[in-house]
C-alpha cells in the first residue's frame, strides 16, 4: 500500500552527511537535527559506509536524496537502479525520499550532471508516469526538487511553477524547494525570484534546501551563477528563505555543501544560522 503521508523530518536544520564529520556528529551535532545522504553512495551491501549510516539512523532522521534516477529522462526508469533504491529505502526506512526534476541518462549512458527539461504536455506526462512508478515501487510519497537552470527551451509552454503544481495534483507527490536553485535560475534567466516564489505551490513543500553558488559572468558580461554547493549560503538566498518560511511556516531546512567541504564547525555554523531563522519565524 502506498503511504502518501510519511514524512518525519523535523522543522529544523539538517546537513548533508560527509564521512569525515562522523565523529563530530556522533559526539555533538550542535544545531543539526537530521541528516541527508545521496542514495547512490549507499547502495552497496556492507562495509564502513553502511555501518556508519546504520549507526546514524539510530540517532537522527535520515533524508535520502537521489541524484541518478533520471526521473525526467525520455526512456523508462532503470529497473536495476530503482530496485537498488528500493532495497536501500527498505532497510533504512528514511524519514524522506526526494529526487530532482531533471534527466541524467540516455540510451544506457549516464552523465555526471542534472540536465534541464522543456516544460510542456509531453514532458509532464512522462514525468508523471515516472513519479507514479517510483512511489508505487517505494511504497511512499516522494518529494521532487526544482532545478537550477541556465537556459530556457523554445519548446516550453508552461511556467515551471505551474508544471510542478500540476505534477503534485496528478501524482500526490510533494516538493523539495531549493531556494538557492530559485535564485540561480532567476538570476541566469533575468527573472524575479520573488515572483517565482509567489507562484510556487508552497502547500506541497516538505523540505527546503539552501546551498552556495559561484558568481561568474557570461561572454556578454551578464551575471552567471553556478549551483556549485562549495561555499556558504549567500545573503540574498538567506533573505529569500526567511521571507518564504514566514509565508509557509517552519520546514526542515538542509544546508548543502558537497564540494570543497569545510570542517564540521563551519558547516554546523551554517546550520545554526538556519536554526536561528526558524526560531525567529516560530516566535
Amino acid at each position: 500500500m502506498l503511504d502518501m503521508t510519511r514524512h518525519g523530518l523535523p522543522p529544523a536544520p539538517g546537513v548533508g552527511f560527509k564521512p569525515q564529520h562522523y565523529a563530530e556528529i556522533i559526539t555533538d551535532s550542535g544545531a543539526v537535527r537530521w541528516l541527508e545522504i545521496h542514495a547512490e553512495n549507499y547502495m552497496g551491501d556492507g562495509g564502513r559506509p553502511i555501518a556508519q549510516l546504520a549507526a546514524l539512523a539510530e540517532r537522527f532522521p535520515i533524508s535520502v536524496h537521489g541524484v541518478g534516477l533520471s526521473i525526467g529522462g525520455e526512456g523508462p526508469l532503470d529497473p536495476v537502479h530503482l530496485d537498488r533504491l528500493k532495497r536501500l529505502v527498505g532497510w533504512l526506512k528514511p524519514a524522506s525520499f526526494s529526487e530532482h526534476l531533471a534527466w541524467s541518462s540516455h540510451g544506457g549512458t549516464y552523465f555526471n550532471d542534472l540536465l534541464p527539461l522543456p516544460y510542456n504536455a509531453a514532458t509532464l506526462a512522462r514525468v508523471e508516469q515516472h513519479i507514479h512508478e517510483v512511489q508505487e515501487t517505494l511504497g511512499r510519497r516522494m518529494l521532487l526538487e526544482n532545478p537550477a537552470t541556465y537556459l530556457a527551451f523554445a519548446e516550453t509552454t508552461m511556467a515551471e511553477t505551474d508544471f510542478l503544481a500540476e505534477l503534485v495534483r496528478r501524482t500526490g507527490c510533494g516538493l523539495l524547494l531549493d531556494i538557492n536553485n530559485v535564485f540561480v535560475a532567476c538570476t541566469n534567466q533575468q527573472t524575479d525570484p520573488r515572483a517565482y516564489l509567489a507562484a510556487f505551490p508552497l502547500q506541497a513543500v516538505g523540505e527546503v534546501h539552501l546551498g552556495g553558488h559561484d558568481a561568474q559572468t557570461d561572454d556578454d558580461g551578464a551575471p552567471l551563477l553556478i549551483d556549485a554547493h562549495g561555499s556558504e549560503v549567500a545573503d540574498p538566498v538567506w533573505t529569500l528563505c526567511r521571507e518564504t518560511i514566514q509565508r509557509m511556516g517552519p520546514k526542515p531546512v538542509l544546508i548543502e555543501w558537497d564540494n570543497d567541504v569545510p570542517d564540521w564547525d563551519m558547516l554546523e555554523a551554517e546550520a545554526a544560522r538556519a536554526a536561528a531563522l526558524l526560531g525567529r519565524v516560530k516566535a
